[in-house]
């Protein structure tokens, strides 16, 4: 049985910076994708950020040049290194993984909340 647990959520000032991990406990499969997605009260899931198997990375636009994705497929981590928030980053934060087979796993969430 295969579960994800996110931490590191939390509130922080706009500007400020915050550091969300993803680990995948009982993985025992070779990994398409890794990556975040974003959920903001009334507002669609959005992707946020995502790692490939071949290491090919993309950003919401939105995030680019603030949000970095990292992730160790040895260990199954993944992390997003959030930086400059901004208040419209509230929201909460989800870790998906797509094996090559099967169906995408994700964990429970974690609320990043931006206010001053």
């Amino acid at each position: 049985q295969v579960q994800l647990v996110e931490s590191g959520g939390g509130l922080v000032q706009p500007g400020g910076s915050l550091t969300l991990s993803c680990s995948a406990s009982g993985w025992r499969f070779n990994v398409n994708k890794m990556g975040w997605y974003r959920q903001a009260p009334g507002k669609q899931r959005e992707l946020v950020a995502v790692i490939t198997r071949e290491g090919k990375i993309n950003y919401l636009d939105s995030v680019q040049g603030r949000f970095s994705i990292s992730s160790d497929t040895a260990k199954m981590v993944v992390n997003l290194q959030m930086n400059m928030v901004k208040p419209e980053d509230t929201a909460v934060y989800f870790c998906s993984i797509q094996p090559r087979h099967g169906l995408d796993i994700w964990g429970q969430g974690t609320q990043v909340t931006v206010s001053a």
